[in-house]
């Protein structure tokens, strides 16, 4: 079973992602240049959204020795221990800038990883069992490497991770990883999100005034910011087979991630530049279809969205992915259900014959509600958004404090 949710969504003037320029991200899409929101960005906004967060039990960081310190006591001498022991799991701190002195004196770095420098992505249960072996168990570094590996590759059973899985790939050390499983093959796909019309990046050029006059008298600094408008068109996919294998068996955790996941995609938004341009827009039409395969509707965009029409640049985009929702359904099958949410069903997603069958809802709390109880019933689960979203893993205020611990720590640099 896969749940797709497709939105609209206008956003004022932004510069919500940006490339190596500084520049809105942008592709051709139909032959004509689109703003575009990266995959990345998106999930990224979604997981650390409030919507999301208290779901969160993964923690992706370069800092893992650090964080396994912290657990115990925060010392230079329990740190370094932790990273020989990761050091011999492929999973070694940077150490292209130490002198040859600092090297000899860690004479425990594997020559064949001391130049890694890589993100893990483990679970906070992971790191506070590996921080429990590094202080009540006697064995040899190299066991414990080979026990810190099987909590890496096996404590994974959280919904953030659940969603957007996981490659790991340590350098060298495969004896250390044998028979272990490093992947986590991720449940949630997520498209680039892409203008439903053209678009005309532009430039701002902005001044600051120095708040005291002198002889100097003008600017006291000024620059360029390039920015865009646009209506998007975001598309997202949930395996529900998938999702519930990774969260290994929790049905109502499974159905408790999707709510969530949905929420924290309809409220939240990318960080980039909003302190400049507050281009904090929602939604204006959100289309949820469960089926059996996954389809993309941007092609409902593939003829870019006129301004030749009276309608406004919003309620064309819908009126267009609705027609094409009609055409695929009408082409290969209908979905098992269809609900369009539109806030005070401010945009209609039916015309006449056209969708009849998509149920339609007011409020988002109505669209989780909905779409959870019918996932539900066609899966035969017998339970409910309520049952479901009290399913909480206890690993938000865990989450939380390590990171605090690390803010105060002196030993990050």
């Amino acid at each position: 079973m896969i749940i797709q949710i497709h939105m609209i969504q206008n956003h004022s003037p932004a510069n919500l992602n940006r490339d190596d320029l500084g520049a809105p991200k942008t592709c051709y899409f139909g032959g004509v240049l689109r703003s575009r929101i990266s995959s990345q960005s998106l999930k990224r906004s979604i997981r650390m959204s409030d919507e999301f967060k208290e779901l969160l039990g993964g923690i992706r960081t370069r800092r893992l020795a650090e964080l396994i310190a912290l657990k115990i006591d925060g010392s230079t001498a329990t740190k370094k221990r932790a990273e020989k022991i990761l050091s011999k799991c492929g999973i070694s701190p940077d150490k292209t800038k130490s002198s040859k002195k600092d090297e000899s004196e860690e004479n425990d770095v594997d020559s064949s990883t001391k130049d890694t420098k890589m993100l893990v992505y483990t679970t906070c249960e992971a790191i506070d069992e590996m921080a429990a072996l590094l202080t009540n168990d006697n064995s040899s570094d190299e066991e414990l490497a080979k026990k810190f590996a099987e909590l890496i590759s096996s404590k994974v059973y959280v919904p953030d991770m659940a969603l957007t899985g996981r490659m790991l790939e340590p350098s060298g050390a495969t004896e250390i990883w044998k028979g272990s499983d490093k992947t986590v093959e991720a449940s949630l796909q997520v498209a680039h999100a892409i203008s439903t019309h053209q678009i005309n990046p532009e430039v701002d050029y902005f001044v600051a005034a120095d708040d005291i006059p002198g002889e100097d008298a003008g600017a006291g600094y000024l620059d360029e910011a390039m920015f865009v408008s646009s209506c998007f068109y975001k598309y997202f996919s949930i395996n529900w087979e998938q999702l519930v294998k990774n969260l290994n068996g929790n049905k109502e955790l499974a159905l408790h991630t999707i709510g969530a996941f949905l929420r924290g995609a309809a409220v939240c938004n990318p960080t980039g530049k909003q302190n400049s341009f507050a281009a904090h827009n929602l939604p204006d039409g959100i289309l949820v279809e469960l089926r059996n395969t996954p389809v993309n509707y941007a092609n409902a965009f593939a003829e870019p969205v006129s301004r030749e029409s009276r309608r406004s640049i919003i309620e064309q985009s819908i009126a267009q992915l609705a027609q094409y929702a009609h055409d695929i359904k009408s082409g290969y099958g209908d979905p098992y259900a269809s609900i369009w949410f539109s806030p005070n069903l401010r945009y209609k997603f039916s015309n006449g014959e056209v969708n009849r069958d998509v149920k339609s809802c007011k409020t988002l709390d109505e669209l989780t509600e909905l779409m959870i109880n019918e996932l539900s019933e066609k899966l035969n689960l017998g339970i409910s958004w309520d049952v479901a979203k009290k399913n909480v893993l206890d690993e938000k205020h865990r989450l939380d404090k390590i990171l605090n611990d690390i803010r105060k720590s002196k030993s990050v640099v």
